[in-house]
């Protein structure tokens, strides 16, 4: 579709979503009860805005996940390996006249190397509970080049202004039961006796080495049910097995308060089922061992990759998912924690529009108090598969108006759980936040162009190196003893340089560790003719030879007269 007309495009699902807002209204002119019952309905009121975007939306793929950092909405976890005009894969979010740009953000000096993880477990972590500074706890999920991460992160904001934003990121090293490398779980941060610790539960990593086979070499099973205590203060890990945690799950949504944590819904590929229990972990901090402890509760909902946000002190509001493999969940949710105990009721659902009701698939996040980001793949209104297309959702609750502190936590995996991909529930994205998110005005003269970059694929491990290349990210097994989960490839040095893969061009293993460790360019099978032909010979510098001196000179022999061969003969004889 030529730009021109994608732009009336949006115009026209801007006026219609305006219409549904003005037929609303008037609708409640026109008959305003003064029950106390109609006020909950009013209070409860969901809208949906359409955001048109631009150029670059395609970096927000099913996976990504958004920090907040006072009021400000931070993106990340792009599609592919960063770029150029932003190394660190983190941009700021400037949703302003229902246009959404991408700003980049930089990182300290200190910091370490960020890759832009998708599906990744993600909480807050605050210092203390008077003050206002807070970080972000990163850990596991998935690189571009579909490897799992197992380390965990912590990153902070150091400095922001109009024109830059400064983050620092440090990586966080662990002993004890580190968890293994996964995706799609959650991990929230429990308080007991002014004791602070993180806990990790779910999610799905690989298939172990020794269980893999050639058809499903990259095939992903649930990791065990096992509930990882993180003590950042010393650094160690410690699991626990619980009775109450028969089957692994993942894409589920947990909430934190105090010391109590209730996970609802997810997915278990091991009996493709989405439970309806609901789960609540108590975890006690004595000054000795820590205690966890598990109960099933009743009245839980069968969802997975649902996503939560925040309304008020005690109140949340679930949101989207799906109920089976090819059926989305329409319907929401309300969800009051109060001391000791949960309750979740149905409320009113939002009026969705027709593309929502009928695309195959959706994804989201949240963005802060009340505010949930939604998108919907470009291909179901027949364009490019990139060109995905936004909503945000805005939910009203009772305590809204009420200026408290929010303390408790949310993480919620969402995903596209679209049936036709090789692995279903394969993207989910998790979110937590504090503050409430709003629009705000920056300066547009940072805004990234992804059209100013080259495309990533080129330095994929999964691109078509060569005209004789057979690697095939289905059906290819490790050829040489270092690989694990991706191709060797080695940089041809022809022109600007590309990657190829070391099996194509029939190295050996010897010789390629040969080529690794020696400082020397290297040539693919299609080039290395016509860099022969193009290689003008050096120039060769004859040396001028200088005549060696004798070491002493020999004086010339003079020739002897007849008289004198005369008398030596005569002398001799």
């Amino acid at each position: 579709m030529p730009p021109c007309c994608q732009r009336r495009f949006l115009k026209v699902l801007k006026f219609e979503s305006q219409l549904h807002r003005k037929i609303s209204e008037d609708a409640k002119k026109l008959y305003q009860p003064d029950t106390d019952h109609s006020m909950a309905q009013s209070a409860d009121e969901m809208s949906l805005q359409v955001v048109s975007t631009i150029s670059n939306s395609s970096l927000l793929q099913p996976g990504f996940s958004l920090l907040n950092f006072g009021g400000h909405v931070f993106f990340f976890g792009q599609k592919g390996w960063p770029k150029r005009s932003c190394p660190t894969g983190v941009f700021l979010l400037d949703i302003k006249q229902n246009e959404l740009k991408m700003k980049p953000a930089a990182f300290s000096k200190d910091s370490c190397y960020l890759p832009p993880l998708r599906y990744p477990a993600l909480c807050m972590l605050r210092g203390n509970v008077e003050s206002d500074e807070y970080q972000y706890i990163i850990h596991g999920g998935k690189t571009p080049n579909n490897d799992l991460s197992d380390k965990i992160y912590i990153m902070s904001l150091v400095s922001k202004n109009s024109k830059k934003t400064t983050f620092q990121c440090i990586e966080k090293d662990l002993g004890g039961d580190v968890p293994e490398a996964r995706y799609g779980h959650t991990i929230n941060v429990v308080h007991s006796r002014g004791k602070s610790m993180s806990v990790i539960f779910g999610g799905r990593s690989y298939t172990p080495l020794a269980q893999r086979t050639t058809e499903k070499w990259n095939s992903v099973v649930d990791c065990l049910p096992s509930v990882f205590l993180v003590d950042f203060e010393f650094g160690c890990c410690t699991s626990y097995i619980l009775p109450e945690l028969q089957d692994g799950l993942s894409f589920h949504v947990s909430v934190a308060r105090n010391d109590t944590i209730y996970i609802l819904g997810g997915h278990s590929l091991q009996n493709n089922t989405r439970s309806p229990s609901l789960y609540k972990l108590k975890v006690d901090l004595p000054l000795g061992s820590p205690a966890v402890t598990c109960t099933i509760l009743q009245g839980g909902i069968s969802v997975s990759s649902a996503i939560v946000t925040q309304t008020g002190d005690t109140e949340f509001v679930l949101v989207g998912g799906y109920q089976s493999d090819n059926q989305k969940r329409l319907a929401c949710n309300t969800i009051v924690l109060e001391d000791n105990k949960i309750e979740i009721v149905e409320r009113a659902s939002p009026d969705w529009t027709p593309d929502i009701k009928h695309c195959r698939m959706w994804f989201g996040c949240d963005m802060g108090k009340g505010s949930i980001l939604l998108g919907i793949p470009g291909a179901n209104k027949q364009l490019i598969s990139d060109a995905n297309y936004f909503y945000i959702l805005r939910c009203k609750g009772a305590g809204e108006d009420k200026e408290e502190e929010l303390t408790a936590q949310i993480c919620s995996q969402t995903s596209t759980e679209d049936t036709g991909d090789s692995t279903p529930f394969e993207d989910s994205e998790e979110f937590c936040f504090s503050a409430e998110a709003h629009s705000f005005d920056v300066d547009d003269t940072d805004t990234y162009n992804e059209d100013d970059e080259e495309d990533e694929s080129e330095t994929g491990y999964w691109i078509t190196c060569s005209a004789s290349c057979n690697i095939d990210i289905n059906t290819w097994v490790p050829f040489y003893s270092t690989e694990l989960n991706k191709p060797a490839m080695i940089l041809c040095s022809s022109g600007a340089g590309h990657w190829v893969h070391a099996q194509c061009m029939d190295l050996s293993e010897t010789m390629l560790l040969r080529l690794s460790e020696a400082n020397v360019k290297y040539f693919c099978n299609e080039h290395v003719d016509l860099n022969k032909g193009l290689q003008t010979p050096k120039k060769v510098v004859h040396l001028k030879k200088q005549p060696m001196k004798p070491l002493r000179k020999k004086a010339t022999m003079k020739l002897t007269t007849p008289t004198k061969k005369s008398f030596l003969r005569r002398l001799f004889e």
